[in-house]
């Protein structure tokens, strides 16, 4: 039986608030990881009630390395979130993929390197299947939402997760057009990866804000540059995700490959689990680990 869904929202650079929610609270949440990135809001819009968390806090003050993943997607998973739509910013390697244009992501190239990326480094080994790293059901409700606001997007696309908070050499951005990657950014990994560990379907909305380094015709990319884009996406990007919550229900998740992952992904003895590991892991993997 499917479990009650609830949906969790991800803001990135631009989206440290949620405007027009009916009621609205911060609240602290403790992970065995450390702590999150901000309070967790927990709002309500009609009868739904969501989670949102400012990636970089409120202010901006986490650089992209910095941020505590684990303990971001923890925290989610502890309120009851089945469902993440993560809002980032990001950068264009494709000329028809303008600043202002919205791209649902449907896959990544992880070029991090300086992060802990999964829940599972210590005694207890998992491997989940990253293949399809976003929900199907959940790009699907974007596509709808984004049609009926008349925003302009992308279906599909590969997301290069670079390590930051460096922008890219111009080698390194033509590179990336070489492999035919879309968009660049420096946050959805290893979020998503984590996202998958916890069994909680995953799909980012990737919001254009420049050309990265490689158009001819267009200055290198600077953070005013970005934050003028970011303002003027912040409405579209806050209409689309009151849209999501009003619709995302009626998208069957049924088949998505976060469903139930973790049956075939742990790999170690039962008896080599000990006790203070199997409760470190409680939410992201209580369902399996205390199977008798």
């Amino acid at each position: 039986m499917m479990k009650k869904r609830k949906l969790g929202i991800i803001g990135g650079s631009g989206l440290y608030k949620m405007e027009g929610f009916e009621t609205t609270k911060w609240k602290k949440i403790k992970t065995s990881w450390g702590n999150p990135s901000d309070e967790i809001l927990i709002a309500k819009l009609g009868k739904e009630e969501i989670c949102f968390i400012p990636r970089h806090s409120r202010g901006h003050t986490i650089n992209p390395t910095n941020i505590n993943f684990r303990a971001n997607i923890d925290a989610m998973k502890q309120l009851g979130v089945t469902d993440i739509i993560s809002v980032s910013a990001v950068g264009s390697l494709k000329e028809n993929l303008n600043p202002g244009k919205f791209v649902i992501v449907d896959q990544f190239i992880d070029r991090t390197f300086s992060r802990i990326k999964t829940f599972f480094d210590e005694e207890v080994v998992a491997h989940v299947s990253m293949a399809k790293p976003t929900s199907p059901s959940l790009s699907d409700c974007c596509e709808l939402v984004l049609k009926k606001l008349n925003i302009e997007f992308q279906k599909g696309g590969t997301y290069v997760v670079m390590e930051g908070p460096q922008f890219s050499t111009l080698a390194e951005s033509n590179l990336y057009r070489v492999w035919g990657a879309d968009v660049i950014g420096m946050t959805n990994m290893p979020e998503a990866k984590l996202a998958r560990e916890a069994e909680i379907r995953y799909c980012t909305v990737a919001m254009v804000t420049d050309y990265d380094c490689w158009h001819p015709d267009h200055e290198e990319v600077d953070v005013s540059m970005v934050i003028q884009t970011l303002q003027k996406n912040a409405s579209n990007a806050q209409n689309m995700i009151k849209e999501i919550i009003k619709t995302f229900k009626n998208f069957s998740p049924d088949k998505d490959p976060a469903n139930d992952c973790l049956d075939v992904a742990i790999i170690t003895d039962p008896k080599k689990r000990t006790k203070k590991t199997i409760k470190k892991l409680k939410y992201i993997a209580g369902r399996v680990l205390n199977k008798k």
